[in-house]
């Protein structure tokens, strides 16, 4: 089968989209398609959030980047759509598609839908993370468009129950349209470093991720803080980039937090996280929501006792007190007791981390998950894509537009 992978964001960008995309396109080579990725990127001062540059070469994709020009400069998301829909339909002429699949619903699954509809070709989304939280609340021309494609595209991808339901009543459109295809994690790199439960001294714990206060990183800082008031001993590092590492870096000063209780080791590459997960014992992630954490699905994988949050996207793959710790969203003294908790208390640790451990290997690897998803490329074959959706939008004044990069 001949597949178009549209991409939101993909390396350099260390994003959950990056990391969803390089394991599907591994999984779709593995099993014999013929793949084509075309990658929106950022480029030179616009690429310092999430990091940037075009897309590197893929063993046995073919890889297009198109730098979203329009977005990174003016919030012209409309302009680089266009862009999208031009070089697909140059691919396709070339050597013709059998599916177009996004990920993100906006803007790079309006673009799918629109060069399904124009070249005759079936297309799918898979909703991730902001965009099912964001896109669509922003604006009317985000709202219109979101909703065509929700309306509109021949299936539509998300990752848990949870996610299911928030995308269904904001949106406005049934829960039936969504097939759940959950978050998936590479289990053959992301292993135990060292016995599962076990501790160092003093204790090792971990944020790693999207250096973002909706991914909670403030938060974590904050318990942090308690945990040195309460006498608790521990090690902290924050691993990563992204629009909070400057607001984060002072969030610490202001603390008290030096290097010797907090290092921040900024940008990681993702085929090097493994190890950054092996230095360490606990894996912290008071995030406010997620489409399906992939940092926590890594953390799992490596045997690490996790504390995250009880909200949409961690609760389809934790269950608290027994694969993690979750408290409530915003609740620091809450996520600096759960963190004490797996610190002090050897067989809660030991409990938690081995019963995710095994959670991880039996439903989120992505042999597992890549199999579904190509099952549903195999349902879509051949059929008509929806055209009776209107293609025209009406700009509306929109807060993205003016910081396109949190979209």
């Amino acid at each position: 089968m001949r597949i178009c992978f549209l991409s939101r964001r993909y390396f350099p960008a260390i994003s959950g989209m990056s990391i969803y995309a390089v394991n599907l396109l591994r999984e779709l080579v593995r099993a014999g398609h013929d793949v084509t990725m075309v990658s929106q990127y950022y480029g030179g001062e616009h690429a310092t959030v999430y990091g940037g540059g075009p897309p590197p070469a893929v063993e046995g994709v073919r890889v297009i980047g198109l730098e979203a020009v329009g977005e990174q400069e003016r919030g012209d998301y409309e302009g680089d759509i266009e862009g999208m829909v031009a070089t697909i339909t140059q691919e396709h002429e070339a050597r013709a598609f059998d599916i177009i699949h996004a990920q993100y619903g906006y803007p790079t699954g309006w673009a799918a839908l629109l060069a399904g509809a124009k070249l005759g070709v079936p297309n799918l989304v898979s909703i991730q993370g902001g965009d099912g939280h964001w896109v669509g609340s922003c604006c009317q021309t985000h709202y219109d468009a979101f909703r065509r494609v929700l309306d509109h595209s021949g299936a539509l991808l998300i990752g848990g129950r949870s996610f299911i339901a928030e995308v269904a009543e904001r949106m406005g459109v049934p829960p039936s349209r969504f097939t759940r295809v959950p978050g998936a994690v590479d289990t053959e790199r992301f292993r135990p470093a060292h016995p599962v439960g076990s501790l160092g001294s003093p204790p090792r714990l971990l944020y790693h991720g999207r250096v973002d206060r909706r991914k909670g990183v403030l938060d974590f800082l904050s318990a942090c803080d308690l945990l040195r008031a309460q006498g608790v001993a521990f090690e902290a590092v924050v691993s990563g980039i992204g629009p909070d590492v400057d607001p984060a870096r002072e969030h610490a000063a202001t603390l008290g937090l030096g290097a010797d209780l907090v290092r921040f080791t900024g940008y990681a590459d993702y085929f090097d996280t493994p190890t950054i997960y092996g230095a360490a014992d606990i894996f912290a992630s008071p995030t406010y929501a997620e489409g399906f954490s992939n940092t926590i699905l890594e953390a799992m994988a490596c045997g690490l006792p996790v504390a995250s949050c009880e909200v949409v996207g961690v609760t389809d793959c934790l269950r608290h007190d027994d694969n993690g710790l979750l408290t409530q969203a915003g609740d620091v003294p809450a996520h600096a007791e759960a963190l004490r908790r797996l610190i002090e208390d050897e067989r809660l640790r030991h409990r938690i981390a081995a019963s995710s451990l095994a959670d991880c290997r039996a439903n989120y690897s992505w042999s597992v998950v890549g199999r579904q998803i190509m099952g549903i490329y195999a349902e879509l074959f051949g059929t008509a894509p929806a055209t009776d959706f209107p293609t025209e939008l009406t700009l509306t004044p929109c807060r993205f537009r003016s910081q396109p990069h949190l979209l």
